[in-house]
């Protein structure tokens, strides 16, 4: 029982690899953060590390497109609500 065990010599040559977001993955975050473009523009250009001006028009043409996709939700319509139950299993 006294026996420790050791860290193999091979985990301390281990790295983490840091990616940052790409342009479009930043994006979409800020778009599922908030729904507000300014704030959008503000938290993609800060995950990215660019300045506003070069994040606001690539944050216009995705909030646009999302409109054109989803007409019914752009005229003020709440999305349909489904729920879905779990129904038990049947006694036969």
């Amino acid at each position: 029982m006294g026996h420790k065990k050791t860290v193999p010599a091979a985990w301390s040559l281990r790295r983490t690899r840091y990616d940052p977001p790409g342009l479009d993955e930043a994006i979409a975050a800020a778009h599922g953060l908030t729904d507000r473009v300014e704030n959008q523009i503000a938290i993609a250009a800060e995950l990215i590390g660019l300045p506003e001006d070069e994040v606001r028009g690539r944050v216009l043409m995705v909030q646009a497109r999302t409109r054109q996709s989803r007409p019914g939700l752009a005229r003020g319509r709440q999305p349909e609500i489904v729920v879905v139950k779990r129904r038990g299993l049947r006694a036969t």
